[in-house]
């Protein structure tokens, strides 16, 4: 389980063109990991299309939104494209990433399905953990403004 002050590990998933992204491949860079549930989901909807809204002002810090889901590539690449989204979407399909950030459930909304928590995870550009937050209630939304806030104070 990622905390902050910790090292974010790094990992490699596909994102929605089927190509193989690292973690490691936006070090020098702010980075929000934004774990959500599930593609198409109203909360998860809400969030994504949020931070679409918010992209400029994490250009203006050079920050990059990762948002991450159990969902498939081709389920995250219809999503983005329906939702105008403006970041990339990495599919954790066999979920270990969400496993190892301590972002997942093991039976969400009690119906036994897996699926990664509604977390948020900020790293400094040198890929330190400078902002944790995970939510066991799936329709709670992250701090928007607080993440805004933490990110704008990394520069």
């Amino acid at each position: 389980m990622v905390k902050e002050g910790d090292k974010a590990p790094d990992f490699e998933l596909l994102d929605t063109d089927l190509k193989k992204k690292k973690l490691s491949d936006f070090n020098g860079n702010a980075v929000v990991l934004s774990f959500f549930p599930g593609a198409f989901t109203s909360v998860c909807t809400k969030e994504m299309c949020t931070f679409r809204d918010s992209m400029a002002n994490f250009n203006k810090v050079n920050a990059k939104v990762l948002g991450i889901s159990v969902d498939s590539p081709f389920s995250l690449k219809e999503f983005k494209a329906k939702n105008n989204l403006n970041f990339d979407l990495l599919s954790d399909s066999n979920r270990e990433v969400s496993k190892m950030y301590g972002a997942f459930y093991d039976n969400f909304l009690n119906l036994n399905l897996k699926a990664s928590k509604r977390s948020v995870f900020v790293l400094d550009k040198n890929g330190k953990v400078v902002y944790e937050w995970i939510s066991d209630d799936a329709g709670k939304e992250p701090d928007y403004k607080k993440i805004q806030e933490v990110v704008s104070n990394l520069n």
